[in-house]
């Protein structure tokens, strides 16, 4: 829409050139409202995904390690992980490569997270995207042990994440997890959906509507690909934007239902 409207602005104050100049100007704006600050470049869109497939895969390993050894119980994790993300082959042996050169016992994640900053880290999408990757792959065996937690707590902090903001996005994404495949059969599903989409039973309905668009927006596959996020690796975001919509018509059922009635 902005690259339409550049380029009528550009001619009434230009003339004809304008035009090339106002849409060029709109274009950045455009692409600054789909894709955020992480997309703006699309000349560098093929560095990010390199980056962003290193960092998780890295760290995967580091978070695999985290208590001392690597379980074949996490290996198999990984390997559905990937099987998940219909990695290519070529992809698939970097990605093993990655996780052991993380899951290596001297091996120092901050080079890696220095790379990813300078590359990614002006984008706040990617940053989360790069932790929810992260919290699943740590959640994989249904919990979080303590080396694992203060792990992923040390990597928030370097990606700028205050104690509260971690603590916010990694009960959400617990949360989340209980509506995979659509339902949840939880006693607690309604407390669930409420935590899975960040807001309380107290929250109004366009506090909930607000939260609810602003993860669907995240997850958006289109969005993440034009920020850095690789292809293969949105099958993951998918899920989880499927698990908020559940968590979502849960909410805004009940809450038509108490009006109902009331």
């Amino acid at each position: 829409m902005f690259r339409l409207l550049g380029a009528l602005a550009g001619f009434f104050l230009l003339g004809f050139w304008g035009i090339f100049l106002g849409y060029f100007i709109g274009s950045f704006i455009d692409r600054f409202r789909a894709f955020g600050p992480g997309g703006m470049n699309p000349f560098n869109a093929a560095r990010r995904q390199s980056v962003f497939l290193e960092t998780v895969f890295i760290l995967m390993g580091k978070l695999a390690k985290a208590d001392g050894r690597v379980s074949e119980t996490e290996v198999s994790h990984v390997e559905q992980f990937m099987q998940k993300l219909r990695m290519t082959r070529d992809h698939r042996l970097k990605a093993i490569t990655l996780f052991k050169q993380g899951a290596s016992a001297d091996y120092d994640i901050r080079p890696q997270l220095d790379v990813f900053l300078k590359t990614c880290g002006y984008s706040p999408n990617l940053r989360q995207m790069l932790l929810v990757y992260l919290i699943i792959m740590g959640l994989s065996d249904g919990h979080l042990n303590s080396a694992e937690e203060e792990l992923l707590r040390t990597i928030a902090g370097r990606l700028g994440y205050h104690q509260a903001a971690f603590d916010q996005l990694l009960g959400m994404i617990i949360n989340q997890a209980h509506f995979a495949g659509g339902q949840s059969t939880s006693a607690n599903a309604l407390e669930d959906a409420y935590k899975a989409l960040g807001v309380s039973k107290d929250s109004t309905d366009q506090e909930v509507k607000h939260a609810y668009r602003k993860l669907m927006s995240q997850y958006h596959p289109d969005k993440l690909m034009g920020q850095g996020v690789p292809e293969e690796m949105i099958a993951v975001a998918t899920e989880q934007a499927k698990e908020v919509q559940t968590a979502y018509d849960l909410i805004k059922k009940n809450r038509e239902q108490n009006r109902a009635t009331a």
